[in-house]
């Protein structure tokens, strides 16, 4: 046995015992209060017009509670994907023609699955001030439909039918226009930004939207879904594609 696996059991071993000493002592216990700062959250996320008016806590607090915060790391999210994107330097996609795909088993059950993965996500997105769940996990879940598709039917499928990285990534900008917008609207009435609830109605047509919230996790949801399908695109083009669009020669 070599001295790295024997270095890997020991570390392995050692890791085991202090866990079981640490749980026979009760070193650590879970604590029997909450926290006042969770007080706060649980307690004031839906009662009261100046309360984020949505029974979903994380949703309240990474929007309404830090809305600045998650903005940012919206855009920073999106500087990623304009970075990634930047990697391939090309504004074309390749001329169309007829992908071969995958047998017709595949092709069914994927038309299926696919249209359930976009129910799915946009249940987990649009529901995400009621229920666990949001924009970012509407989307990301949203985009694994494109990532079936290209496999199975090939890329073709999806730029026969328009959806080309150049669309996607408009699609992504307009959204989180939209975001911005969502978020510094307030201003031009005198209030905050990242207003919530003194500006936007917690109801509409009777029905729970919890002012800004909903609007936050449709655009987020719009943007990664777009983002993440753009990025999966460009990975699926052949390298010959990109080698002549750059002009390259190939040895």
């Amino acid at each position: 046995m070599s001295k790295r696996l024997l270095g890997l059991v020991f570390v392995y071993c050692l890791a085991i015992a202090l866990a079981l000493l640490v749980y026979a002592t009760g070193s650590l216990q879970a604590p029997s209060e909450i926290k006042r700062l969770g007080v706060f959250y649980v307690e004031e996320t839906f009662f009261g017009n100046m309360t984020a008016m949505s029974p979903e806590a994380v949703t309240a607090i990474v929007w309404d509670y830090r809305g600045l915060d998650t903005v940012y790391e919206t855009a920073v999210f999106f500087l990623a994907v304009v970075a990634g994107l930047a990697v391939f330097r090309v504004s074309k996609t390749p001329p169309l023609k007829r992908g071969v795909g995958l047998t017709e088993i595949s092709r069914t059950s994927t038309k299926i699955v696919a249209a359930l993965i976009v129910v799915v996500s946009a249940s987990i997105a649009l529901h995400g001030h009621l229920t666990p769940g949001g924009g970012f996990q509407g989307g990301s879940t949203l985009a694994i439909a494109p990532l079936l598709v290209i496999p199975i039917f090939s890329y073709y499928a999806l730029l026969a039918r328009r959806l080309t990285p150049g669309l996607l990534v408009t699609l992504r900008g307009l959204a989180l226009t939209a975001i911005g917008l969502v978020a510094i609207l307030p201003v031009f009435k005198g209030l905050e930004v990242v207003t919530n609830i003194r500006f936007y109605p917690a109801y509409i047509l009777g029905q729970l939207v919890s002012g800004s919230l909903f609007l936050y996790n449709s655009s987020e949801y719009i943007a990664v879904a777009s983002g993440f399908a753009a990025v999966f695109l460009y990975l699926s083009f052949e390298e010959e594609f990109y080698e002549e669009e750059r002009g390259e020669d190939r040895e």
